[in-house]
């Protein structure tokens, strides 16, 4: 076997995931930054099929179309570079690297949407009271019925603050924030049948908390092998026959999934991911809260944990077909010299 095998899936893999935040990163940069993006520069070069632009880029709109091409070749540059320097690293040692990156995420995402729920359930209860005014003063109440104050001031500097905790935490949270769905849909039943009273943000509340326990805790059944199989032959494979399984299919099946999820959902600015975050979305209820954007975040918080578990599942696939068959043949070699020599 080529010994150079495992160096070359490990930089494959590594490299999908940093592309992907490459890509992730652009994104931001196009739509939020108001940066040109590296399909407008190639629209202004006439490459690859893109239509000329009638106003070329020129200045800081070309330097900066420039920058994001070329941090796609930084990253496949670094991403070789950091393969070749640890090139005794063991791909298991990658695949483990990776799932907790993706724990990390989803540590992060989980306090997020719990700390976030939370104050915004608070802000939009004062609001239908016509407490917020009263409370916090007539420019800051006014202030935070807009949707793009509210996530701008109150909901991004909870998620730096979840990425905090999130470092110092190991617990994923996943069975209290089921509790707290639980909890959350209860209140609503006592509300309107002790209490009768309603409001369209108790409703938001589930959704919101419920939506992120679907989607978020996915990569992580992933990593445990909780997904159901329906097992007609996988049940019955080989050690390595379930692992070429699992190694081709994540390769052919999971991460164009995931990939296709991102690419559709944030190529455009009208894209079904990047429009509702980059106008800062309500629901039409008027009296809600304020969370509706960032729902649609949690398709690409789902694709990215997802992509990242399923590389680090092709990695360690990958270790149990090519770096064990490799350490066997090498104990036996050993075996047989020691024998000789004997």
């Amino acid at each position: 076997m080529n010994i150079n095998i495992s160096n070359q899936l490990r930089f494959f893999g590594i490299l999908i995931v940093a592309l992907t935040f490459t890509f992730l990163t652009n994104n931001f940069l196009n739509f939020w930054a108001d940066w040109p993006g590296v399909n407008t520069f190639f629209a202004n070069l006439g490459w690859f099929g893109f239509n000329q632009l009638q106003s070329p880029l020129e200045g800081s709109s070309l330097v900066q179309a420039w920058i994001q091409l070329l941090s796609y070749f930084l990253i496949i540059f670094l991403s070789m570079a950091y393969v070749l320097l640890t090139s005794n690293k063991k791909l298991m040692q990658d695949s483990k690297t990776l799932s907790s990156l993706s724990a990390y995420i989803i540590r992060a995402s989980f306090w997020i949407v719990l700390l976030v729920g939370l104050v915004d359930m608070v802000l939009s209860f004062l609001r239908v009271e016509g407490f917020l005014v009263p409370l916090l003063g007539k420019d800051l109440g006014i202030a935070l019925v807009r949707p793009i104050f509210r996530g701008t001031y109150v909901h991004f500097p909870i998620m730096l603050i979840s990425l905090i905790i999130a470092y110092f935490t190991r617990t994923l949270g996943f069975l209290w924030l089921a509790v707290l769905v639980v909890v959350a849909e209860f209140q609503i039943v006592l509300a309107r049948f002790i209490f009768s009273y309603e409001q369209t943000f108790m409703g938001d509340l589930v959704r919101f908390w419920y939506g992120s326990l679907f989607l978020f805790a996915s990569s992580y059944a992933l990593i445990h092998e909780g997904h159901v199989r329906v097992d007609v032959l996988y049940t019955n494979f080989s050690k390595r026959a379930k692992a070429w399984s699992n190694f081709l299919g994540t390769l052919l099946l999971g991460i164009p999934i995931c990939w296709t999820v991102l690419l559709r959902g944030m190529w455009c600015k009208q894209c079904i991911i990047n429009a509702p975050l980059t106008s800062f979305e309500t629901s039409m209820s008027g009296y809600g809260m304020y969370v509706k954007y960032l729902m649609a975040g949690f398709l690409a918080i789902y694709a990215l944990t997802m992509l990242i578990q399923f590389v680090s599942y092709f990695l360690s696939n990958s270790s149990i077909l090519f770096e064990e068959a490799e350490d066997k043949n090498l104990k036996s070699s050993n075996t047989i010299q020691s024998t000789i020599q004997s």
